[in-house]
């Protein structure tokens, strides 16, 4: 059975799959940025310009990718019937938790540049590794559909 999307299925999925790769590149970047600005003294040099790296990822890599992640993925969703699945619920459930772990990266980043500098370095240590496990359960449940 072939969804709304016809023959460009392969085409949507095949581009979704390149900006979630994208997305999560630039949330495993993002913390790792964040723990070498906080080593900088706020408001000097280095600081400004890791503030404007940071700026600049957000605007080029992560919010559109996520845009897009978004966009491409629900209408693959909708194309295959997915919200009948149990194991899309499960993704969809890890992609919105995601989501807002981007938001929290990037409110924090906004902080850091303003001088603040709300979390440890030990804390966006540990914070770095979220991309990388939601990445994997994500994986396994598209995958494998354990449920």
């Amino acid at each position: 059975m072939i969804g709304w999307l016809g023959e460009a299925y392969p085409w949507v999925k095949a581009a979704h799959l390149i900006v979630v790769i994208f997305w999560i590149a630039g949330l495993f970047m993002l913390p790792r940025f964040l723990i070498y600005q906080t080593q900088t003294a706020a408001g000097s040099a280095e600081d400004l310009a890791w503030v404007a790296r940071i700026a600049r990822l957000r605007r080029i890599i992560l919010n559109p990718s996520m845009i897009l992640v978004w966009l491409l993925g629900l209408s693959l969703a909708f194309d295959i019937g997915a919200f009948d699945q149990p194991w899309f619920h499960a993704k969809l459930l890890l992609v919105l938790l995601l989501s807002g772990y981007h938001g929290w990266a990037v409110g924090t980043a906004k902080k850091i540049a303003r001088g603040h500098r709300p979390a440890s370095e030990t804390a966006l240590r540990w914070m770095n590794e979220i991309p990388g496990i939601a990445t994997i359960l994500i994986v396994i449940l598209v995958v494998v559909k354990p449920f």
